[in-house]
């Protein structure tokens, strides 16, 4: 499959808003110059280099255009330029994550380099999440801007021991485009010191010098997880020529040209709507009844509520169980005769309020647990009610040539990988395995006789091949691990883990690859983007408001079919993008 992309409007204004600051700048094509040779034999070869025309506009001239853009859009005027990282110009653009950042910046370029010729560009991120996702996101955007712009962007990921890149990127005339991640230049190792090195291998020159003749416009992505010493330290040392901050989450204001905040990009429908299916759990005094309300279904009868209770089987073993109950259903009698349901008789069942009143006077709302309900049963009822939101997204969307996915972010590699057990599963796994494959049989007893295409779809995928694990893996023992995630970093060293989900990110939209359900450590946040996410299960307790509007940002871009055409239809938009997030109490409020 290849991934389709269109002119839309909304990311054409956020392009307009950064080059329209330079209105007035004339064309001029790359400034040659001479490439500093470095002390090599053959003095006498001059290589040429092309780096970035200055800026001829005048501060005043620049802050002038920057008011008018802020005028256009409602922004807060800025007084003066903000001056930052050794750069007078600092521009702010704050979209929404699923909105498109990336496109959009790359967009950017293209039309600078159209508009003023300007043709060096870095692109920094934070991590390798972001550096991978950046660098596939200019390899598929590749046809779309050619066919705008008739020209390509030459793309490379900085590493200090491929220098000849950087002698290309100095060299081309074309646009280049350079991504590195902070660590290569803002870390201590002996790795990332290579670039402030004179170095034998790069004729005794340094790296970043070369680099900084060119006169670079700088994009961060993410800024705000760019703010430390080190980096703001190295920054200036690039000699940017302007530097455009695209994040959804500013800490600091610079001077902001643009905002698309979540609120219009949900009005203008373009990411996802969200629903949310919240466990909630509450003791009842002097009773240990377990129950668990799943939901209700409308039959040809009186409504039907799909119950969870403890039953005590003929070999005297005690399992819990999902029955089926209607109006005057003893429980006492259904669990074998378990003291703790003495009085359970259901005595109402609400379709319209999704609840179900006992004689006793105890009333439950779906989604709801009550009596001794133990972490391990509230993670079980949370990765069974993500399978069944996941099979009726499917259902609804199998006939539209469009792949469901899902996303469980769990905090520990063991709970899903087990190494001491035979299969190496761990609990995660296997109670996914033991739900799924009970949901399977449900829904292809329940399913419409005439749905033969996604009945066969369905009973075709084995329940041990439909889901995945994307962590880090252990050089030396080749097995999975939890991902070094220092106290003040922001990346986790889960390199491993992206290929899938970021390289292959086509290959995981496709039928013909069984992988629907995704386990991931809870470090994968930003840059970490498939289209198809609709449903986001988190099987770990996160109470932090940054990341947790990463993790849900990592499920709202709108989705693609088969075809790789965006399901962004006005009409019927929000009928398709829906990402349902399967939560505990405290994080089901914040969503």
């Amino acid at each position: 499959m290849k991934l389709k992309f269109k002119v839309q409007p909304y990311q054409t204004d956020a392009v307009e808003a950064v080059v329209d600051c330079f209105a007035g700048q004339l064309m001029t094509g790359g400034i040659a110059y001479r490439i500093d040779p470095g002390r090599k034999a053959q003095t006498s070869a001059f290589e040429e280099g092309f780096k970035n025309a200055d800026l001829q506009l005048t501060e005043p001239q620049v802050l002038a255009n920057i008011k008018d853009i802020q005028r256009r859009q409602n922004l807060p005027i800025s007084d003066g330029l903000v001056a930052s990282a050794g750069c007078k110009f600092n521009l702010d653009v704050e979209m929404e994550t699923g909105t498109g950042k990336t496109y959009c910046y790359i967009k950017t370029m293209f039309e600078m380099n159209k508009r003023y010729g300007w043709s060096k560009f870095i692109i920094m991120v934070p991590s390798i999440a972001i550096r991978e996702g950046v660098y596939k996101s200019l390899q598929i955007t590749a046809d779309h801007f050619t066919e705008s712009y008739g020209k390509k962007a030459r793309f490379f990921i900085y590493n200090s021991k491929r220098l000849h890149e950087l002698e290309s990127f100095s060299s081309d005339a074309g646009i280049n485009v350079m991504v590195i991640n902070i660590q290569a230049f803002a870390a201590r190792g002996a790795d990332n010191r290579r670039i402030y090195d004179e170095l034998d291998d790069f004729q005794s020159r340094r790296p970043i010098d070369v680099i900084a003749s060119n006169r670079p416009i700088v994009i961060l992505d993410e800024p705000q997880k760019m703010e430390g010493k080190a980096t703001t330290e190295s920054l200036p040392k690039f000699k940017p020529l302007m530097i455009l901050r695209y994040s959804a989450t500013h800490k600091t204001q610079h001077n902001r040209v643009h905002r698309l905040d979540a609120l219009d990009a949900y009005n203008q429908k373009l990411v996802k709507k969200i629903s949310v299916r919240g466990i909630q759990t509450r003791g009842l005094a002097g009773t240990n009844a377990y129950l668990y309300l799943e939901g209700i279904d409308i039959s040809k009868k009186a409504p039907v509520a799909r119950i969870e209770l403890e039953v005590k089987l003929k070999t005297g073993e005690i399992k819990r169980q999902v029955r089926r109950l209607e109006f005057r259903d003893d429980l006492f009698t259904l669990s074998g005769d378990l003291d703790q349901y003495r009085g359970f008789t259901i005595s109402q069942i609400d379709y319209n309020n999704d609840t179900v009143e006992f004689t006793n006077g105890v009333i439950l709302s779906a989604g709801e647990a009550t009596g001794d309900v133990s972490e391990r049963d509230i993670r079980r009822i949370q990765i069974r009610e993500t399978i069944k939101a996941h099979f009726d997204k499917e259902k609804q969307l199998f006939s539209q040539g469009i792949k469901v996915l899902s996303l469980f972010f769990i905090d520990e590699v063991a709970k899903y990988r087990d190494y001491d057990q035979a299969d190496e599963k761990g609990e995660y796994a296997r109670v996914f395995e033991e739900e799924y494959e009970l949901l399977k049989t449900e829904y292809l007893s329940e399913l419409a006789i005439d749905n033969e295409a996604y009945r066969k779809h369905l009973a075709g995928i084995d329940a041990t091949k439909t889901h995945n694990g994307y962590f880090s893996i252990d050089k030396k023992t080749n097995r999975l691990k939890n991902p070094d995630v220092g106290a003040k970093s922001v990346d986790s060293d889960d390199t491993d883990a992206y290929d899938l989900i970021l390289k292959d990110k086509e290959r995981l939209l496709s039928f013909a690859e069984a992988t629907r359900f995704i386990f991931s450590h809870s470090a994968l946040r930003e840059g970490w983007d498939n289209p198809n996410v609709f449903v986001m299960c988190m099987l770990k307790h996160s109470d932090n408001m940054i990341s947790r509007r990463q993790e849900v940002g990592r499920g709202l871009r709108l989705s693609v079919n088969q075809d790789g055409d965006r399901m962004d239809h006005p009409a019927v938009v929000h009928d398709i993008n829906v990402l349902t997030v399967v939560a505990s109490e405290s994080y089901k409020d914040f969503v």
